[in-house]
C-alpha cells in the first residue's frame, strides 16, 4: 500500500508543531537539568520518550498494515547512524557551550541547515531548487546574526568555539539526514507509519546506548531519573511528541527544508523569553530575525 497523497503543506504544519512542542520540552528539561545534570536530562527524552513512541506506533498500527514497510539492514543502519550522531551532536554542543566564546560556537551551530543540504545531496541525492538553496542561506545568515555576541569574543578561544560549534552542527545535520534516509529506506508505505517506526527504533537505540553509559559511569543519575518519574514522564511525552512531528515532516519533505523551517523555534523561544523575562531585542537581532523570517517564507513558497 502506498501513501495517500498528503497535502503539499502538511510538512509545514508538522514542522511548526515540532518546533513549538520542542520549545515546551526544553522548558521542562531545564528544571530536570538542575536535578540530574545535562546527561541525565538528555536521557529522559529517550528513556521516557520510548513508551510514548511505542504508543504512537501502536495507535497507527490499528489502522495501518505495518507489514508493508520494507525493513532492511539499510533501514537499521540509517536509523542507528541518525541516533548516534544525535547523541554525539549533543555532547559536542555541550563542549561548545563550555567555551568562553560559547555564544560564537552556538552561532556556528546554526549552520546546520546548510550542512544538511550538503549531506542530503551527498548521501541521499536530494537536490534542492535554486530558490530553496537561497532561502536556506538567507535564513541561516539571519540566525547567525541573531546568535552572534555583541562583544568581541576571546581570540584565544575562538578557534575551539568555532570547531565545536561547526562539529555539533555537522552531527545534527548527519542525524537529520540519517533519519530521513531511514524513513526512505522503508519503501513506499504510508508516511505516518514509516515515520513512527523509525522513531521507535531510534529511541530504542538511544535509550540502550545512554542507559549502558550511565550504568557504567554514573548509576546515581539513573536512580535520580526514576525518583523524578513524574517530571520525567511529562518531559518524555513532550520529547516523543516533538520527535514524532519531526519524523512526520522528514517523511514528507527533505531534511534540509524541514530543519531550516525548524529555525522558527528560535522565534518561539524569544517570545517566551520576552514574556517571562521582559528582555529587549537589539538592532542586530531585529535584522537577523527579519532575514530569518524572510528566508523561511521564501522556503515555504519554494518547497510547496
Amino acid at each position: 500500500m502506498s501513501d495517500l497523497a498528503p497535502p503539499a503543506w502538511l510538512w509545514i504544519v508538522c514542522t511548526v508543531a515540532a518546533a513549538s512542542v520542542q520549545t515546551l520540552r526544553n522548558a521542562m528539561q531545564r528544571s530536570l537539568t538542575e536535578q540530574v545534570g545535562t546527561v541525565g536530562a538528555t536521557h529522559v527524552r529517550f528513556l521516557f520518550g520510548l513508551p510514548f513512541g511505542l504508543l504512537f506506533l501502536g495507535l497507527i498500527a490499528t489502522f495501518t498494515d505495518l507489514s508493508t514497510l520494507q525493513r532492511s539492514a539499510d533501514f537499521f543502519l540509517w536509523t542507528a547512524a541518525g541516533g548516534v550522531c544525535q547523541i554525539l551532536a549533543t555532547a559536542l554542543m555541550l563542549a561548545a557551550m563550555r567555551e568562553h566564546s560559547f555564544v560564537v560556537s552556538i552561532a556556528y551551530l546554526k549552520t546546520e541547515p546548510v550542512q544538511i543540504a550538503l549531506f542530503g545531496l551527498v548521501f541521499l541525492g536530494e537536490w534542492l531548487s535554486a530558490g530553496g538553496i537561497a532561502a536556506i542561506l538567507l535564513a541561516t545568515v539571519g540566525v547567525v546574526l541573531m546568535s552572534m555576541p555583541g562583544v568581541r569574543p576571546t581570540p584565544a578561544r575562538l578557534p575551539r568555539a568555532a570547531l565545536f560549534g561547526i562539529a555539533a552542527g555537522a552531527m545534527f545535520a548527519l542525524s537529520a539526514v540519517g533519519f530521513r534516509g531511514a524513513i526512505l529506506a522503508l519503501g513506499d508505505g504510508p508516511f505516518h507509519a514509516r515515520a513512527s517506526l523509525t522513531l521507535v527504533v531510534a529511541l530504542a537505540i538511544q535509550t540502550s546506548l545512554l542507559s549502558a553509559w550511565l550504568l557504567w559511569r554514573d548509576r546515581g543519575v539513573l536512580a535520580a531519573i526514576f525518583r523524578l518519574w513524574r517530571s520525567s514522564l511529562v518531559a518524555g511525552f513532550a520529547g516523543a511528541l516533538a520527535s514524532q512531528m519531526w519524523f512526520l515532516a522528514f517523511a514528507l519533505q527533505s531534511a534540509a527544508a524541514v530543519r531550516t523551517l525548524g529555525l522558527i523555534e528560535i522565534l518561539f523561544a524569544q517570545a517566551v523569553s520576552h514574556k517571562l523575562f521582559a528582555q529587549g531585542t537589539t538592532r542586530r537581532e531585529a535584522i537577523g530575525m527579519t532575514l530569518m523570517v524572510a528566508g523561511l517564507a521564501w522556503l515555504m513558497l519554494a518547497a510547496s
